[in-house]
């Protein structure tokens, strides 16, 4: 794992059309802005393996209805809104 240090609105690269921008930092949280190309799937990890599990039981399955789907869909955690600072 690269580990970098970097302050709010440095960049980082990723391969050739990644950017990862620092927008802010506050105490415990960290805002950052994600550009890639729209055939570059960007989600919070915690969504990327909602979306795998999804995957998975749909294989397993054979055929999801919509409402099956929407029902497995709906097991991923959304994060709580945090009032913003002033």
């Amino acid at each position: 794992m690269l580990v970098l240090s970097r302050k709010p609105k440095e960049v980082i690269v990723i391969g050739q059309d990644i950017k990862v921008t620092i927008i802010s930092v506050n105490r415990d949280q960290v805002r950052i802005g994600i550009e890639a190309p729209p055939d570059v799937p960007v989600h919070r990890y915690e969504v990327y393996l909602a979306i795998r599990e999804a995957n998975k039981a749909a294989a397993s399955l054979g055929t999801v209805t919509k409402e099956e789907a929407t029902k497995i869909l709906a097991g991923i955690k959304r994060p709580e809104k945090k009032p913003s600072a002033p």
